[in-house]
């Protein structure tokens, strides 16, 4: 299994990914989300893993746009637990910090612990893995980095501080898309995620609301997006859980009624914040299930 991840050795992207996977994937590292959607989209991989939102820093934005604009579908979601720490040089003191680099979201994951320090210089970077590596490699004095545990373990670097972002209960959801044409149907579902958007005037998203409540669907997320080239009108994306998939498909028949456009991102089995070795294996093998019987 080829795997698109964005971000590099020592990244959070690359634990969720092993994390899901029951065999190891071979990941192709790539430095945007835009190049995970076109590697999967070109068939350079068989899927992508993207981060969608964190429970501290909130949503990716463009990354809703790149599914909405995409030609994947959702397969599957993980939670992965994030504990940021503050990596060093071996030997370094936390005095002799006068730079901080990571990723925005993983800076913003920390900022009670970093706000005590006005004195530090905060360097926004493409990935926290990649600040790790860039930091064994070129040793640059004062500067630390913002990563996981993996990082440290990767690249030789020192805890300076453990677990410093804001709150210990700290997730971050990624999304599996594959290519629309090629994906195999999902198992017993359990959550899907839509894209709509309604005519611009008062009451036509609550009608859309009211008739998700209607069917006993759980609205688990909705993220308004920009409609490009029309300022100020926004498209929804929506992500429902449901028992039954009969749930699901009695309100996409009815949905249309009060939407302007409507598309299923994907139907999918829902993530849980407790993914343990044998749920791994579970949905595994309904994912071969699934594909023997569309043999």
């Amino acid at each position: 299994m080829r795997v698109a991840i964005q971000g590099f050795r020592g990244s959070f992207h690359e634990v969720a990914a092993r994390q899901y996977f029951d065999a190891a994937p071979t990941l192709n590292f790539c430095a945007t989300f835009g190049e995970v959607v076109a590697q999967v989209a070109n068939g350079r991989a068989d899927a992508g893993l993207m981060a969608m939102e964190n429970s501290l820093a909130g949503s990716i934005l463009p990354n809703y746009l790149l599914l909405e604009r995409g030609d994947l579908v959702i397969t599957g979601e993980v939670y992965l637990p994030i504990q940021q720490h503050l990596l060093a040089l071996p030997g370094t003191a936390l005095a002799e910090v006068r730079a901080v680099h990571s990723h925005p979201m993983a800076l913003r994951q920390c900022g009670d612990f970093l706000s005590r320090f006005p004195q530090w210089q905060l360097v926004e970077t493409e990935d926290t893995g990649l600040s790790a590596q860039l930091l064994a490699e070129r040793r640059p004095p004062g500067v630390a980095v913002v990563a996981g545990a993996q990082a440290a373990e990767a690249f030789g670097l020192q805890v300076l501080a453990p677990s410093i972002n804001d709150d210990p209960n700290n997730y971050t959801r990624f999304l599996l898309v594959e290519r629309a044409a090629e994906a195999q149907p999902v198992a017993r579902p359990d959550k899907a995620s839509l894209y709509f958007y309604t005519a611009h005037a008062p009451g036509q998203l609550a009608r859309v609301l009211t008739l998700v409540a209607s069917h006993g669907l759980n609205l688990s997320k909705l993220q308004s997006c920009p409609r490009p080239s029309q300022p100020w009108h926004y498209g929804f994306h929506a992500d429902l859980e449901f028992e039954v998939l009969a749930q699901l498909e009695l309100l996409l028949a009815e949905l249309p009624a009060v939407t302007e456009e409507l598309r299923v991102l994907g139907r999918y089995r829902r993530g849980s914040m407790e993914f343990g070795e044998e749920m791994v294996k579970e949905r595994h093998a309904e994912r071969r299930e699934a594909s023997r019987g569309q043999q």
